[in-house]
């Protein structure tokens, strides 16, 4: 499809050139996921904040300009694939881990951060996080969230949705919302986090996850090895892994 010059020029004002790629050798790497079948974009822009997300989503949606987002790829249902043109939004520069809480057994991560890498982080601090997806040495947290994803350890200890706590996303007209909170009992109002885990998008981008100014997801960790009492008077989670 042709891009509206208006929708064009607002981006470019917005987000920046750094952010915006529209050559085609650059657009290829975006038209497939993990089945190889799709069709390039016209247009890839890979932000830097929540923010970024918000406008790059308000403006597709006042211009009426088709809107991928994509993780890392790795998937089979065709949920990162532009099928009409349109924009891929790539979370790859939202990566970090922000915070592994040891107390209160929590992380908090930006959508882009790989799968395996977040699990050794956690386990170097005697930590687990079970949820183990084939591709977790490729996925990203975000696409587990958006895909609900599983994998070996699932029929022990359940598939991503146990894990997450709470999530900013980005509505499709570009309004932040966050849902949920680091409490692991928050039982008042409509449980929104879990309508987005598994949504695949089509409520909301949960890659733009967090709890923070920055994308993230709240995730419940588990401690290995033996069950013990908590000083703070209380033990969650299986024991083992």
């Amino acid at each position: 499809m042709t891009l509206p010059p208006a929708f064009l020029s607002s981006l470019g004002a917005s987000i920046g050139p750094r952010s915006i790629r529209d050559r085609s050798t650059d657009l290829q790497p975006y038209a497939a996921d993990a089945l190889g079948i799709g069709a390039p974009p016209d247009l890839v822009v890979i932000p830097e904040s929540t923010q970024d997300v918000s406008t790059v989503a308000r403006l597709c949606h006042e211009h009426r300009v088709p809107l991928v987002v994509r993780g890392a790829g790795t998937g089979y249902t065709g949920g990162a694939v532009p099928t009409q043109g349109g924009v891929v939004l790539s979370m790859e520069r939202l990566n970090r881990i922000l915070e592994i809480d040891e107390v209160n057994l929590l992380a908090v991560v930006e959508p882009h951060v790989i799968t395996g890498e977040l699990q050794r982080a956690v386990e170097a601090v005697g930590l687990f996080y079970p949820p183990d997806p084939a591709s977790l040495e490729m996925s990203s947290i975000g696409g587990n969230v958006a895909e609900c994803a599983g994998g070996p350890r699932a029929f022990k200890y359940g598939t991503t949705k146990r894990y997450v706590l709470a999530l900013e996303a980005v509505l499709p007209g570009g309004e932040i919302i966050h849902t949920g909170s680091k409490a692991v009992k928050n039982v008042v109002g409509y449980d929104l986090t879990q309508l987005l885990v598994g949504s695949e998008g089509a409520s909301a981008d949960p890659e733009a996850a967090g709890a923070r100014d920055a994308c993230g997801v709240v995730s419940k960790h588990r401690r290995r090895g033996r069950c013990r009492q908590r000083a703070a008077g209380r033990a969650r989670g299986a024991c083992g892994d």
